[in-house]
């Protein structure tokens, strides 16, 4: 089975990047499963970014770990946006990257 491309969107590849080890190993298994149409261990949907969109929830010993993500676009993974999250509730300017970028794929996509 070929494993979907991923696409990396804004500074979605830089933030992860700058992620300690041990949560950069555990979203790049996580987005190994969803390359191969398969669920995250921990996630949800997250129909306030758009239809399709989802979070992949990390947890590590550094912190909380959070990817946004759509899979339902073509045969690509998109990576909207990837965060820290500091605090229980996620903070608004996250969901509002994730939707801008949603909506400038979907523009770009069905033209």
């Amino acid at each position: 089975m070929a494993l979907r491309p991923i696409t990396f969107l804004g500074d979605s590849l830089d933030c992860l990047r700058a992620f300690p080890e041990d949560a950069r190993r555990h979203v790049g298994y996580e987005l190994y499963r969803v390359q191969q149409g398969l669920d995250p261990s921990d996630w949800k949907p997250m129909s306030i970014i758009g239809p399709g969109a989802r979070e992949i929830r990390i947890r590590e010993v550094g912190g909380a770990y959070r990817v946004l993500y759509v899979a339902m676009l073509g045969e690509r993974v998109y990576v909207l946006n990837v965060f820290q999250k500091k605090s229980q509730k996620t903070p608004g300017r996250e969901l509002d990257l994730a939707a801008h970028r949603l909506k400038l794929l979907k523009q770009r996509t069905h033209r």
